[in-house]
């Protein structure tokens, strides 16, 4: 019975684990440019919270997801990559659900630099 209990929790993350087509839509691209409010570097994928300005000037809370943290480490990325207040401009994919949530494709920095966010290229039927 232990065992199979440890073998369910050692599953969970594989069932919290998603398909690109089926959370995000690849013909809704978007580029996002606003301010880091806070950059969770956590498994099975990274997420930065930004606010991006709406049309009316007020600041529009936007989720990002991108690749694991460790993943994200060998593209270049550091715990001070995303810091508070930083300026971005992320290149992704909207939520197919509309809501303020996309996964990312890349990050370009107030400085120019640009860092790859990990996503693969998925072809015309969602598969990577």
């Amino acid at each position: 019975m232990l065992t199979a209990a440890a073998l369910l929790l050692a599953a969970a993350p594989v069932w919290a684990h998603h398909a690109f087509a089926a959370e995000f839509d690849q013909n809704k691209p978007l580029t996002l440019k606003g301010t880091v409010i806070r950059w969770e570097a956590t498994n099975p994928h990274s997420w930065i919270h930004m606010n991006v300005k709406g049309d009316d000037g007020k600041p529009i809370l936007w989720m990002i997801e991108g690749g694991s943290p460790n993943n994200l480490y060998r593209l270049g990325f550091t715990k001070e990559s995303l810091p508070f207040g930083a300026e971005i401009v992320v290149e992704g994919y909207q939520a197919r659900d509309r809501s303020n949530r996309a996964v990312g494709k890349n990050v370009t920095f107030a400085d120019g630099k640009r860092l790859f966010l990990g996503l693969q290229e998925v072809d015309s039927a969602g598969k990577k």
